[in-house]
């Protein structure tokens, strides 16, 4: 897939910008491919650099006649395609600023994050135009709501049409500036309402640069996308790092466990994102040895699996994975597994380059080599790491305090340097005094041969602090539908023969499938609010039954 083009890495201010930055690839290499969408029921189609800038354009200019400027909101209510990168890209040649949001949310949900967000217009697919609208009626600062892809009810809001009617020449007008907002992410909101990460030019440009470096990209790779363009990992890892290296994209219109690996192959991919979930995903999949073609060297993946799960994948595909580490508010991940040195898999890797990380107390005071401490990341607000939350000056101080970013996770260091995650500070569970990290007790479930998945909660016990509950989806059975053989008195004595008494659940329920945010996450207060709804307070703690749901 050779592009037969050479491009110098980003240097100085001036190329801090997302604008700059397309306009500088467009100029150089404008017959360069750089996003290939496949709607997968659709057919493909591609976009070399020229023609995206002037996409880019495009969208600009139809912006400004729907009334937007610079600093004005709009919201992106789109799965993977092509218009949310041409409106992405768009908005920053206006210096408006983008608000993705999480396509499965609910009207309440989206009229929080539209009103709060301050969106001027909200662009959605045909399926998901009602829900906008309904919201559009619900926020008096919502002016318009158009269609992106087919099925537009009408002309009028048919945003791919009214785009084409527009010049694809530069909109003009005032740069942004590196530390101009291009974006308000917001995050996942597993406990309560969400913070709107708010996300400069230079946070996307070193955002692709830590990860261009980390994984060496050059402008012969492609990224396989096939996680959500509203979550920060697919903006930063995959589209970012492309663009810095001039190389490209092959976006997918959504995440196809039976098809992963021949979309790889079909698109000569060579590097790729995942997580935990699709990981498991893609192993439960029939074996087919001519899978094992795929030109994947590298796939970064983020959360837990098993020493299990990595032998298997790495037997079945051959595809390096690199474990990392990163949050929305980080921009490019702090953590990161060697790609051309020995990888740890079962742990996050090592400090990327350009990123300070340690682990400190509750003070601020470093840990002892191999202690649990809380990761913080050193950095500079607007460049490194986030600008702040939006309108949340309060969750702004507590995150970013004196140039560190404090990030909620709890981790340890090996002998050798390596970041070990043992869980988030407000998912470590006490029982009786003890501090039992939930991660640690998910990851003995999960080598049970019979267990697909599982999270670990904390619910209140009025005798021992809280009480433990493992909620596992047991592993389909082979060839068939129905559940392998997996009883509650199985997983409880399972966990009894490799963890201490304290760390054993109480309480165990299956369900078929675990509740999750878009990028996989466990949205573990759901489960505990399940809990407790059905259990009261989890049981006054006889600390030996189990329940099952």
């Amino acid at each position: 897939m050779s592009t037969g083009h050479r491009v110098p890495p980003p240097a100085g201010d001036g190329i801090r910008t997302l604008v700059a930055l397309l306009e500088t690839r467009a100029r150089e290499i404008p017959a360069a491919p750089f996003v290939v969408f496949d709607a997968l029921d659709g057919g493909v189609t591609a976009r070399t650099y020229g023609e995206f800038d002037r996409d880019a354009n495009r969208a600009a200019h139809l912006l400004r006649r729907l009334g937007v400027g610079r600093g004005d909101t709009i919201a992106l209510l789109l799965a993977n395609c092509p218009e949310f990168l041409a409106l992405w890209f768009g908005a920053a040649k206006l210096g408006a600023v983008i608000v993705p949001v999480n396509t499965a949310s609910s009207a309440s949900e989206l009229e929080y994050l539209a009103g709060h967000s301050e969106s001027r217009l909200i662009f959605a697919d045909a399926a998901r135009f009602d829900l906008a609208r309904e919201v559009r009626a619900r926020c008096a600062g919502v002016g318009e709501v158009l269609v992106c892809g087919a099925g537009a009810p009408s002309a009028e809001v048919d945003f791919g049409r009214r785009m084409a009617e527009c010049p694809d020449t530069p909109p003009g007008g005032e740069a942004p500036s590196p530390t101009d907002e291009a974006a308000i992410l917001y995050t996942s909101g597993t406990t309560a309402r969400p913070k709107g990460v708010l996300v400069t030019h230079a946070n996307y440009v070193c955002a692709g640069e830590t990860v261009a470096r980390a994984v060496q990209l050059t402008p012969e790779d492609r990224h396989l996308v096939v996680l959500p363009l509203f979550h920060g990992n697919a903006q930063y890892y995959s589209t970012m790092s492309a663009l810095v290296a001039g190389a490209s994209v092959a976006l997918m219109a959504r995440f196809s466990a039976s098809r992963f690996f021949d979309q790889a192959i079909a698109h000569g991919c060579t590097v790729s994102s995942l997580f935990a979930a699709p990981i498991r995903m893609l192993l439960a999949q029939p074996r087919r040895p001519e899978l094992a073609e795929n030109r994947l060297r590298a796939v970064l993946f983020a959360q837990s699996v098993t020493p299990a799960q990595l032998a298997e994948w790495e037997e079945r595909f051959g595809a390096p994975l690199l474990q990392l580490w990163g949050m929305t508010e980080t921009m490019g991940p702090p953590i990161i597994n060697p790609l051309d040195s020995e990888r740890r898999n079962m742990s996050m890797g090592l400090p990327a380059a350009g990123y300070t990380s340690r682990l400190v107390d509750e003070n601020g005071e470093s840990v002892a080599r191999g202690a649990v401490g809380q990761i913080v990341v050193r950095g500079e607000p607007g460049l490194s790491l986030m600008k702040g939350y939006y309108k949340n000056p309060e969750a702004t101080a507590e995150t970013l305090r004196d140039g560190w970013l404090w990030s909620g996770d709890n981790a340890r260091q090996d002998e050798d340097g390596y970041f070990h995650f043992v869980d988030r500070a407000k998912d470590m569970i006490k029982r009786s005094g003890e501090n039992v990290a939930a991660s640690e007790v998910e990851a003995v479930i999960r080598e049970h041969p019979a267990v697909f998945d599982c999270a670990v909660i904390g619910v209140p016990d009025a005798m021992r602090d809280e009480a433990i509950v493992a909620v596992v989806v047991p592993r389909p059975a082979e060839g068939g539908e129905s559940p392998a053989a997996l009883t509650e008195d199985g997983v409880v004595a399972w966990c009894r023969e490799r963890l201490a008494g304290f760390r054993v659940p109480q309480f165990v329920r299956f369900r078929t499938e675990l509740p999750r945010t878009a990028v996989g996450k466990i949205r573990k207060h759901v489960l505990r609010g399940e809990f407790r709804s059905t259990a009261g307070s989890g049981g006054s703690g006889s600390g030996s039954g189990t329940s099952a749901a």
